[in-house]
């Protein structure tokens, strides 16, 4: 590409183009132009490669357990976490995700170390390249009538239930699920060690954020949107002031 022969505006416009992984074979020849404008694009671009490439590195090194998985023979690997064991109202939500080999995924990380914003827009990702998504959702009541525990086992064995493809092996963050009958791996932090888990703890915790925020609508005075059901002071006040409410984990507020 000649770029001594185009304007700084066709410049950008090119680069506009272009996807981050083609930066490298064009960003030294903008660093080296004449013009100083065109270098200090350069060197913002040769920036953001460095990020990009070190993100590309962190992000592989999220598939250690899949590849190790897949030496052994497994195939469909998913992996399995949920969201909402401690809050004082709504469900527990269990999502599972099997995720095409070598996925890149920028920004896929335990949901809890991520913004909403790109929670929303991960979420979209994983559902689009993801070879299966299921989900196991298991509500306030059914909760306070079996303990939490067992809900959230239940949740997880709905979500494997409800993937289109049956997984050869689960990746599981932080615990094992006693009636699934498929090969089994805990890992603890697995949200922060496994791209599949992360995948599934994306998925898990913005499903559960939306049926709260359903929930903010109907009871406005709790502040659901803002504390998604967990124990903060906000909610504590709400509950002294308006009383429990149909959704509320009656088990979990036993001392009230």
């Amino acid at each position: 590409m000649n770029f001594r022969a185009m304007t700084g505006k066709q410049i950008e416009d090119f680069i506009k183009t272009q996807g981050m992984e083609s930066y490298g074979l064009f960003v030294p020849q903008l660093i080296e132009d004449e013009r100083a404008a065109v270098q200090k694009l350069g060197q913002k671009l040769q920036k953001k490669l460095v990020k990009y490439e070190d993100e590309r590195k962190r992000v592989a090194g999220l598939w250690t357990y899949e590849m190790e998985l897949a030496k052994e023979g497994y195939r469909m690997i998913a992996g399995l976490d949920e969201a909402g064991r401690g809050p004082l109202a709504g469900p527990v939500v269990a999502a599972a995700v099997i995720l095409p080999s070598d996925l890149f995924i920028e920004g896929i990380n335990d949901s809890k170390k991520i913004s909403e914003k790109k929670r929303d827009e991960l979420f979209d990702i994983i559902y689009e390249h993801a070879l299966a998504v299921g989900v196991g959702i298991v509500n306030h009541d059914v909760i306070d009538e079996i303990n939490i525990l067992r809900a959230t086992e239940r949740a997880m064995v709905e979500a494997v239930q409800n993937l289109k493809i049956k997984p050869d092996s689960l990746l599981i963050d932080a615990v094992k699920v006693a009636d699934i009958n498929i090969r089994q791996q805990s890992i603890i932090k697995g949200d922060q060690k496994s791209i599949s888990i992360a995948a599934a703890s994306v998925i898990a915790k913005v499903t559960r954020d939306r049926i709260m925020n359903q929930y903010h609508e109907a009871y406005p005075q709790y502040g659901f949107a803002s504390h998604k059901g967990y124990g903060t002071k906000e909610h504590y006040e709400s509950i002294h002031r308006y009383g429990i409410i149909p959704i509320h984990r009656r088990s979990f507020l036993s001392n009230l």
